[in-house]
């Protein structure tokens, strides 16, 4: 009698418990993710090498053009350099824009085995506020993040170095950051995934060496069956909400 054997999961998938880390970084029109614009994204999925340790993957980014009924306040384009009449800007509408960064997404959770995208940010939950914000206004279904957790960067660093702001905090973990280039989806994601892979292989390499782990990469303590359960019915619950 022959039995199929069981697909054997990615260490990064095992790592977090069958979720894939994803840096994105939005800039906008203002603050309030209910009127404000969404003009840009960037996103980074996390990789992992062959001695655990993780590394940024390629990015995929897009200027979003402003949808339609939302603001956008003159304050925010003085941040961000944005000029929204630029003839090279090619900013996307907010539907294909979703589609573009959602696809490599999907191809490495697919790659990994990972059931969901978690989306690590610096101030996390702005990206995702205005993220779910843009998915909602296009009634998108098939978005592959999950709806409300995320790895704050913020919290991350203020553990590992005392420092929550993400300039000093790249500093403070030998990274470099160039103040010029900030305020760019593209620049800020890139310096929060290589903050964000900095942090976790060194907790890992440590956890390793004080022999609380087994392993650079560390294996996760897989959830009890209860646990499971109840997370697959909130993050069902939830899609249902969505639709």
């Amino acid at each position: 009698m022959s039995s199929v054997a069981k697909p054997v999961r990615s260490p990064l998938a095992s790592r977090f418990r069958g979720f894939l880390p994803v840096v994105v970084d939005v800039e906008t029109g203002g603050f309030d993710w209910n009127k404000h614009a969404l003009l840009e994204i960037a996103v980074a999925p996390i990789d992992i090498d062959e001695a655990g340790q993780l590394f940024v993957g390629p990015m995929t980014s897009t200027h979003v053009q402003p949808a339609p009924g939302t603001q956008i306040d003159p304050k925010s384009l003085e941040v961000t350099g944005i000029v929204l009449d630029h003839p090279f800007l090619d900013a996307k509408p907010e539907r294909v824009a979703l589609e573009l960064v959602f696809a490599p997404v999907r191809e490495a959770m697919k790659k990994h085995g990972c059931q969901r995208a978690i989306l690590v940010g610096h101030n996390a939950h702005f990206d995702l506020n205005f993220l779910n914000a843009a998915i909602a206004r296009c009634n998108n279904k098939r978005s592959p993040f999950h709806p409300f957790s995320v790895f704050d960067t913020v919290t991350l660093a203020g553990v590992a170095y005392g420092q929550t702001v993400l300039s000093r905090a790249l500093k403070a973990a030998g990274l470099e950051w160039d103040t010029a280039q900030a305020h760019s989806a593209v620049y800020d994601t890139e310096r929060t995934a290589q903050l964000f892979c900095r942090i976790v292989n060194a907790w890992g390499t440590s956890m390793a060496a004080m022999g609380a782990v087994e392993g650079v990469a560390g294996e996760s303590e897989p959830m009890q069956a209860g646990d499971d359960a109840l997370a697959d019915a909130t993050l069902d619950a939830v899609d249902d909400q969505q639709r």
